[in-house]
C-alpha cells in the first residue's frame, strides 16, 4: 500500500480502435500503481522515473519518488504488415501494447476508457485476484463489458506472485492486437533464485491477419466453418524478414559477448502452440507462468497460447547475427499458419549486412519433443519457494473434451461446429455470472455441471462422428466448489470428430500438473504415476493430443472463475465452463463488494 504519504497516480487505457497504455513504477515499498488505458486512445500515469529505450522501459532507480503523467490521445489509425494496412485496436498506439511493470506486493489501479467501436474488457492473465473477481476481466463472466464511451477502474493487488504474466482483451477475438506483458519484480532485496542477468528483454509472440479479424470470425460463423487462419506469426508484433514488405518490421535484440540475458517470453497467439529457438544458442528455462522452475537447458521451448516462459541466454557464441524463430506445433492434420516468424539476436558492433542463420526447430508434428519438454518442467520446490501441493483430494472431477456439430440450415454444410466439456457446450450469459452469484440473481446460470461425462466411451479410440447429443441449453451450467476444498481435475481429450491438443487456462488460481499421458486416463493405474514431489505449478496447461492431463488446486479463492481452452477458436465454439467457489466462514474469506463503477449490461 502507499506509505509515508507517497501519492501515486494511475494508469489509464483508452481504446478507440487503438488502446493506449501508460506505465507503472517500482516503489521501494509496496505502493499503489495507477494506470489509464484509453481504448482507441490511451493515457497512463505512474510513479518513479523510467527511461524509454526502444520497446523497453528501464527503471532508473527506486530512490526516485517523482510523478510522471502521460496522456496521449490516439485515434483509429492504420498499421501495416505484409504489404497490407488496416485499422486495429492498440494500446498507446503500439502493437503489441506496452509492458506493465510492478513489484510484488503493489496495488495496481488501471482505468480503462473505451472509445473503440467494440465493447471491451481486459484480463490480467495469471493474476490470482484473491476475493476480487471484479478485476479479473472476462466479459460476461466477472463483469459486463465496458461500453463505447464508458470507463471502468481495475483495482487489484499483486500478492505472492513474481515473474512474467500478461494482459489481453477478453471479449471476441480482440486480443489479436490488444495484449502486452506484465513484469512483476520480486520484493525489494529479494534476489532471483538463479544468476542475475545483465539485462532482460520481452519476447511476445502473436499472430497477424491481413484483414479485419472480427470480420474473419463473422464470416466463419456465418458459414459454420473455422475462420481463415492467420497470415503470419509475429515476434513483438513483427513477422520478420522472411515475409514480404517486412524488412523494417523485424525485432532486433543487441547483445554483448560474455553477458547473460533474461528473455520473458509470452505466447499471445490466438490459436497456435509455438516452438521458439535461437540459432547457435541454448536457453535455460527458469520460470513458467510466474512460477520458478528447476533450471534446465534446451535449444527449443514449446509454449502454448496463454503461457509464459522465462529463459536465460548467454551471449557466448562467435559475434554475429542469429535468427530467433517461432513456428507452430500441431500433431494432427489440420490446416494452420505454419510459416516461420523471425527476429534477430545481434552482437554489438556487427553490421546489418551479416546474414543471420536460422535455428533448427523441431518438426511441426514432433509429439515426442512436446511430451519430453513438458516432462522436464518441475517446480523449484525450495524452502523459500515451496510447492504447496494438496496431497489429500476432497473432490475428483473428470472432464472430457469433444467436438460436435449443430444443425444450421443457413451454413455451408447445413451444420455449425461446436465444442464441449462433458458433452456440454457453454452458453454465454447476458448478465455477468459473478454479479448474478453475488447478488443472488435467479435464472442466469445453473450449478448442475456434471463431475464426469454422462456417457462413458472409448475416449481416444476410433474417430466418432455420431452425435452424443451435445447440450447447450439456454443458460450456462457451472460447477459449485466448497471453499478451501482440494480439487483434482482430469482433462481428457477425445476423438469426437478429431483429437487435438488443448491449452486450458483457469482464472483466479494456479494449479499443479500432477500427471499427463496419452490414451484414456486409467483411474486405477495412472494416479500411481503422479508426480507428488515437485510438479510444475502454472495457470495454463496443455492437454496432449489424444491424451489427458491431471491438475490439483485448493479452492481458497471465492468467486466465479472461468476455465476455458485458450485456443480462441475452441473457446468461441463453447469449450469453456466456470467454477462457483463458495465463500468461507472467515471475514476475509468472502467475495469483496463490487466497485461502484462496475459496468452494467
Amino acid at each position: 500500500m502507499a506509505s509515508k504519504g507517497i501519492f501515486l497516480s494511475g494508469l489509464t487505457f483508452i481504446f478507440i480502435g487503438i488502446l493506449e497504455l501508460a506505465f507503472i513504477s517500482f516503489p521501494a515499498e509496496a505502493a499503489i500503481k495507477k494506470y489509464q488505458f484509453d481504448v482507441s486512445t490511451a493515457s497512463i500515469s505512474l510513479i518513479r522515473y523510467y527511461h524509454l529505450h526502444g520497446n523497453r522501459l528501464d527503471l532508473l532507480g527506486d530512490e526516485f519518488l517523482s510523478f510522471l503523467f502521460v496522456s496521449p490521445q490516439i485515434q483509429v489509425r492504420n498499421v501495416s504488415r505484409l504489404c497490407h494496412a488496416k485499422p486495429i485496436v492498440t494500446v498507446n498506439g503500439r502493437f503489441p501494447g506496452p509492458t506493465i511493470y510492478v513489484r510484488e506486493g503493489d496495488r495496481v489501479l488501471v482505468n480503462v476508457t473505451n472509445y473503440a467501436q467494440y465493447n471491451m474488457s481486459i484480463h490480467w492473465h495469471g493474476l490470482k485476484q484473491y476475493r476480487n473477481g471484479w478485476a479479473d476481466g472476462p466479459a460476461y463472466i466477472t463483469q459486463c463489458p465496458i461500453q463505447k464511451g464508458s470507463s471502468y477502474n481495475y483495482d487489484f493487488n499483486v500478492t505472492g506472485q513474481r515473474g512474467t504474466l500478461w494482459w489481453h482483451a477478453h471479449i471476441f477475438w480482440l486480443r489479436a492486437t490488444v495484449y502486452g506483458a506484465i513484469v512483476i519484480m520480486p520484493k525489494q532485496g529479494t534476489p532471483y533464485p538463479f544468476p542475475r542477468p545483465n539485462m532482460e528483454f520481452n519476447i511476445v509472440l502473436g499472430e497477424w491477419w491481413n484483414t479485419d479479424v472480427e470480420e474473419v470470425v463473422r464470416q466463419g460463423t456465418k458459414m459454420g466453418l473455422p475462420p481463415n487462419m492467420s497470415d503470419a506469426h509475429t515476434i513483438n508484433g513483427k513477422p520478420g524478414p522472411l515475409f514480404p514488405c517486412s524488412e523494417k518490421y523485424t525485432f532486433a535484440m543487441e547483445v554483448e559477448p560474455g553477458k547473460t540475458y533474461l528473455l520473458r517470453i509470452v505466447n499471445a497467439a490466438l490459436n497456435d502452440e509455438l516452438f521458439f529457438g535461437i540459432s547457435g544458442h541454448t536457453m535455460t528455462v527458469v520460470e513458467v507462468d510466474a512460477v520458478y522452475t528447476k533450471p534446465f537447458t534446451t535449444q527449443t521451448i514449446l509454449i502454448a497460447p496463454g503461457q509464459t516462459t522465462n529463459v536465460l541466454v548467454k551471449a557466448n557464441q562467435v559475434p554475429g547475427r542469429y535468427f530467433m524463430a517461432t513456428r507452430p506445433f500441431i500433431d494432427v492434420p489440420l490446416p494452420i499458419d505454419n510459416k516461420t516468424a523471425t527476429a534477430i539476436l545481434q552482437y554489438k558492433g556487427i553490421p546489418n549486412t551479416v546474414l543471420p542463420s536460422l535455428p533448427q526447430l523441431p518438426a511441426p508434428n514432433d509429439t515426442e519433443f512436446a511430451l519430453s519438454y513438458n516432462r522436464k518442467l518441475r517446480s523449484l520446490n525450495s524452502p523459500q519457494f515451496p510447492a504447496n501441493l494438496p496431497l489429500k483430494v476432497d473432490r475428483k472431477l473428470f472432464y472430457t473434451i469433444g467436438f460436435g456439430k449443430d444443425s444450421c440450415p443457413t451454413c455451408a454444410n447445413g451444420t455449425r461446429l461446436l465444442a464441449s466439456l462433458n458433452n456440454i457446450s457453454f452458453v454465454m450469459p447476458q448478465t455477468a455470472l459473478l454479479q448474478a452469484h453475488y447478488f443472488n440473481l435467479t435464472g442466469v446460470f445453473r450449478t448442475d455441471f456434471p463431475d464426469k461425462p454422462p456417457t462413458p466411451f472409448n475416449y481416444t479410440g476410433a474417430p466418432l462422428t455420431a452425435s452424443l447429443g451435445t447440450v447447450h441449453g439456454t443458460k450456462p451450467s457451472l460447477s459449485k466448489i466448497a471453499f478451501n476444498s482440494t480439487v483434482e481435475l482430469v482433462l481428457q481429450d477425445t476423438n469426437l470428430l478429431t483429437v487435438e491438443s488443448h491449452p486450458f487456462h483457469l482464472h483466479g488460481y494456479n494449479f499443479f500438473v500432477v500427471g499427463t499421458g496419452i490414451g484414456n486416463f486409467d483411474p486405477v493405474k495412472d494416479p500411481a504415476k503422479y508426480n507428488l514431489v515437485d510438479p510444475i505449478e502454472r495457470n495454463t496447461v496443455g492437454v496432449p493430443t489424444g491424451g489427458w492431463t491431471a491438475i490439483r488446486f485448493r479452492a481458497d479463492n471465492p468467486g466465479v472463475w472461468f476455465m476455458h481452452c485458450h485456443l480462441e477458436l475452441h473457446t468461441g465454439w463453447g469449450l469453456k465452463t466456470a467454477f462457483v467457489v463458495e465463500d468461507g466462514p472467515g471475514p476475509d474469506q468472502s467475495i469483496l463488494p463490487p466497485p461502484k463503477d462496475l459496468p452494467a449490461c
